[in-house]
C-alpha cells in the first residue's frame, strides 16, 4: 500500500501512528476514542436499520451517510457497545479522513490500512469488525460512483 492510495487525511493519521511504540499507539487510539460523537438524531433514530450495521463488529456499529453536494459525503457512526474503542476510534478516524474525500480514495483505501493504524497485534475479531465498518463505508462510496455514472451515461445516450 502506497500512502498515495489513501486520501491525504488518512495517510497522515497513518504516518502519525507508524512506528510509534505499542502504548503511545494506544494512547493515540484513546484519543481518537475520545473524540467520538454519537450520531445525531436528525440522521438516524434507534433501532437502527441492520442495513447500517457494520458486518462482523462485534460492538455494534452502525454507519451512515449524508451526501454533499460536491459529491462526496459525510460519515456519521453509533457504537453500541460503550468499551467499543477500537471501533469508536476507528470511527473517528474515518469520519475525519474521510469525509469530504474523492469516493474513488474511499472505495479503493486497501483493508491493510487498519493494521498500519492499530497494529499487527490486533486480535482477529477486532480487525474483523473494523474490516467490516470499512467495507460498509466503501459500499456507499462505490453505489454513489455507480449512481453517478449511470446518471451521466443517461445524459450522454
Amino acid at each position: 500500500m502506497t500512502e498515495a492510495s489513501l486520501p491525504a487525511p488518512l495517510a497522515e493519521v497513518v504516518a502519525e501512528v507508524e512506528g510509534v511504540d505499542r502504548g503511545l499507539r494506544t494512547e493515540l487510539l484513546v484519543e481518537y476514542a475520545d473524540q467520538f460523537e454519537e450520531v445525531s438524531p436528525e440522521i438516524a433514530k434507534r433501532p437502527f436499520p441492520e442495513v447500517s450495521r457494520a458486518p462482523r463488529c462485534e460492538s455494534e456499529a452502525f454507519i451512515f451517510v449524508t451526501d454533499r453536494p460536491d459529491g462526496t459525503f459525510d460519515l456519521h457512526f453509533a457504537v453500541e457497545n460503550p468499551q467499543g474503542l477500537s471501533a469508536k476510534a476507528w470511527a473517528v478516524i474515518m469520519r475525519d479522513t474521510f469525509s469530504g474525500q474523492p469516493l474513488e480514495q474511499v472505495a479503493t483505501t486497501p483493508q491493510d490500512v487498519i493494521f498500519k493504524i492499530f497494529g499487527k497485534d490486533l486480535s482477529m475479531g477486532k480487525g474483523q469488525g473494523l474490516i467490516g465498518m470499512l467495507e460498509l463505508v466503501q459500499h456507499a462510496a462505490r453505489a454513489r460512483i455507480g449512481q453517478r455514472r449511470r446518471q451521466a451515461e443517461g445524459l450522454a445516450g
